[in-house]
């Protein structure tokens, strides 16, 4: 896969430039606008691309979604795993892009039938998708990879989605095991057809990776 956004600034006027991007972009609105819960009910697809955010149930996709935007309700930040059971769709700056928040995965406490049927949409959203342009896969600093993310990889593989490493709670570690586990991250992205090379560390807390992130989405939403 073609690399874009960071990786290719060829000098740091470039690298300023795609970060002076980003912030315009998530300067502008973003507003919640449709829900879906089976595939039959997804909005139409249109021109504007859309980028997709999962991970593991308490990985912090609500508050990495409040982060990028600067809305501190947009999303909303649940201590229950696997309470998001829907794809949620809202429209940044009026059709530049489109976020879609997907339903966490590995929550101990959902039946099988529930995770079989959250799996299920998410497969049929991913492959069924043409204007689906990255899905940013969310990783938890603090913990080891775990199957139910090696699983995922699989599913985005199977579908054909291009999607990239975010390392979510960098702040919560010390740095030694912080460094492990970017190592450990970057190595998945190099072994994994569909993954972006560049890995995304980032920290809703102190706001670590959020310029480089909204750069790279920058990159990839409607002129």
């Amino acid at each position: 896969m073609t690399p874009g956004g960071l990786l290719e600034a060829r000098d740091d006027a470039e690298r300023e430039a795609l970060i002076e991007a980003g912030r315009k972009l998530f300067a502008r609105p973003c507003r919640f606008f449709y829900a879906a819960q089976s595939i039959d009910q997804l909005p139409p697809v249109t021109e504007v691309p859309e980028v997709a955010l999962c991970g593991r149930s308490n990985v912090g996709k609500s508050s990495l979604m409040n982060a990028l935007t600067g809305q501190n309700a947009l999303a909303r930040v649940s201590h229950t795993p696997g309470r998001t059971r829907q794809l949620n769709f809202f429209d940044l700056a009026e059709g530049k892009l489109t976020l879609v928040d997907m339903p966490g995965y590995g929550f101990a406490q959902a039946s099988k039938a529930v995770k079989a049927d959250w799996q299920g949409l998410m497969f049929d959203f991913l492959r069924g998708r043409p204007s689906l342009r990255r899905v940013l896969l969310l990783m938890d600093c603090r913990v080891e990879t775990k199957p139910a993310d090696r699983a995922a990889m699989e599913l985005l593989g199977e579908a054909a989605v291009a999607y990239q490493f975010v390392l979510t709670k960098a702040d919560a570690v010390k740095p030694a095991q912080r460094e492990r586990r970017i190592e450990e991250v970057q190595a998945l992205a190099r072994k994994q057809t569909a993954a972006h090379p560049l890995v995304i560390v980032t920290s809703s807390e102190t706001g670590e990776g959020i310029p480089e992130l909204r750069a790279e989405l920058a990159a990839l939403a409607a002129a």
